[in-house]
């Protein structure tokens, strides 16, 4: 079953191509296209499934990656870091969770939850005595920057932030508020 046909405007619309564009992806004239997008024409069924087709390929090469949304401005801490200067970092940055690495390998996260609950456990003087790895929290997950950025929408829900990777390097981070920039 194919979808409605009003469904070919606004695809092609959505992806920025023009009916001539379609058209010649199609192999169906450009005056069929604008019939068919106007309601004057009927194609054959093997003819909207041709355009569907094209129109799905396009769609699935426009879609967003994780790269797409993720912010590449990466702030993060080493595990060795004394835990103040952490709590600095976030706090002059404004950021509720950040990566830590052990040199360029990440091996945590420290957020402010976690962080909350080390301030209720800990005396004040302890906090500040305190090293990074002392308090964080596995990593988040790592994600290829291919990754369809749909797809990420449950994990960051789940995990609050996922960190992006290009060719085994940490490039970037995603929050819940990146995965906003999907409806730009």
């Amino acid at each position: 079953m194919l979808p409605r046909l009003e469904y070919i405007k606004q695809a092609r619309i959505r992806l920025g191509i023009t009916q001539r564009k379609l058209a010649a992806l199609t192999g169906v004239s450009t005056s069929m296209i604008n019939q068919i997008e106007s309601g004057r024409c009927k194609p054959s069924y093997d003819t909207a499934r041709k355009i569907f087709e094209i129109l799905g390929s396009l769609e699935g090469r426009t879609s967003m990656k994780a790269g797409d949304i993720c912010s590449r401005r990466l702030i993060s801490v080493q595990r060795d870091e004394k835990l103040h200067k952490a709590i600095d970092v976030m706090r002059d940055n404004s950021i509720s969770q950040i990566p830590v690495f052990d040199s360029s390998r990440v091996v945590g996260i420290l957020t402010e939850d976690g962080l909350a609950k080390v301030m209720v456990e800990k005396e004040e003087e302890d906090l500040k005595n305190m090293h990074v790895a002392q308090v964080m929290e596995p990593p988040p997950p790592i994600v290829d920057v291919s990754t369809p950025a749909k797809a990420l929408i449950p994990l960051v829900r789940f995990a609050k932030c996922i960190l992006v990777s290009e060719k085994g390097n940490v490039i970037g981070i995603v929050t819940i508020t990146d995965t906003l920039k999907m409806v730009e």
